[in-house]
């Protein structure tokens, strides 16, 4: 072989590398979605930062997906407890392993898609707390530097957001949607681990009404979403302090069927599960995105409608929901007080009718950005 020869060979090979690189750098560092990017804010304070006062409360309450179109703005939201939550996620994945975080294969390059995604999302959001050199993303809160590509997508996402993921992906044989991948902290009955693998249906089996009210129509949008109409929803319970991870298995857990003689409405706190749903564009997988919000119940006293509306549920609500909420143990101490606080905003003019329905602020309530802080009051 000829010294040109080797000159062409060595060309083609280096040309060959720099394709690659050049396609892996644009894997790696494209658009990663068409859904434009969120408004920064340039003047985010983390010591009073709040998240918004979610209230999924309905009423005719019926089983229903309940979905709204997802502010894009609000998908991940960083709040004053950052630091804490982030140390309580690593410690329950130091204590629980796989049924906190796991992926099967085939869920790689999601898992990877989702973390660019995320960081992304933080660095245009919060751009005096996350920044991105390069491959190097830069954590101001915590003091960290992280080599993106060198940590695995999953504990990224653990070690710098306080919000749950989880992937759902088409089995490559069935076609149905399964739960391939994800780190889940904020579980209570149930766990990522115990679900991993399973298809959708299989996963919500034990939902009231699922099969009869929600499983077509849940398939029927799955296949639907688009990239660009991400959408959201929240669940509700009301849970004895802030109670994030929480097995069947553990010694606690049949309390929760219990009713305590010595339990205070201020030991009550109402939890709300913020959810959103969004297909990630290259590998089409769809992510799950959820975190809990824990609001103590008292403050639900002067939020318009909210201790009437919640009330009603509790006392007129589906029998079967409410058992699958688990929230028997604790109504014999919230609905007198919701019951007097009901009463009470009649009484100052809070609320002006009797009729208690669905907000046309749901999933807030009237005036939630002036009682909760997000806006000045005109004075």
């Amino acid at each position: 072989m000829g010294a040109l020869d080797v000159l062409v060979i060595a060309i083609i090979f280096a040309t060959s590398i720099l394709v690659f690189m050049v396609k892996q750098f644009r894997k790696d560092n494209g658009p990663r979605s068409s859904v434009p990017q969120p408004a920064p804010i340039l003047d985010f304070d983390l010591k009073n930062a709040r998240a918004r006062p979610y209230r999924p409360l309905r009423w005719p309450y019926h089983q229903t997906m309940a979905l709204q179109r997802l502010d894009l703005d609000y998908w991940l939201e960083i709040e004053s407890s950052y630091v804490e939550r982030i140390k309580q996620r690593k410690y329950l994945h130091a204590e629980h392993g796989k049924l906190i975080l796991d992926c099967l294969p085939g869920s790689e390059e999601a898992c990877q898609e989702l973390m660019f995604l995320v960081v992304d999302f933080l660095c245009a959001r919060y751009p005096s707390q996350f920044s991105l050199d390069g491959h190097i993303f830069s954590n101001r809160i915590l003091g960290k530097n992280c080599l993106l590509d060198e940590v695995k997508p999953l504990n990224f996402l653990l070690d710098h957001v306080p919000e749950d993921f989880a992937i759902i992906l088409p089995n490559e044989v069935t076609g149905v949607h399964t739960l391939r991948a994800g780190v889940v902290c904020s579980a209570v009955g149930w766990s990522l681990g115990s679900k991993l693998g399973l298809p959708l249906d299989d996963i919500h089996a034990e939902v009231p009404k699922y099969s009869s009210k929600l499983q077509p129509s849940m398939n029927r949008y799955f296949q639907k979403l688009s990239v660009t109409n991400p959408i959201q929803r929240g669940s509700w319970s009301l849970e004895i302090g802030p109670i994030l991870f929480l097995q069947s298995d553990h010694p606690s857990y049949p309390l929760r069927k219990v009713q305590s003689p010595e339990l205070r409405p201020e030991d009550v706190c109402f939890r709300v599960d913020w959810q959103t749903l969004r297909r990630l564009p290259n590998s089409q997988a769809i992510v799950f995105n959820f975190k809990a919000l824990f609001t103590p119940l008292y403050e639900l006293r002067e939020e318009p409608y909210i201790p009437g509306l919640l009330r009603r549920i509790l006392e007129e609500g589906d029998p079967e929901i409410l058992e699958y909420k688990s929230v028997g143990h604790v109504c014999h101490a919230v609905l007198p007080k919701l019951k007097l606080w009901e009463v009470e905003q009649r009484q100052n003019g809070l609320v002006d009718c009797k009729d208690i329905r669905t907000l046309d602020e749901n999933p807030f309530f009237p005036q939630w950005e002036i009682l909760r802080g997000f806006k000045k009051r005109n004075i």
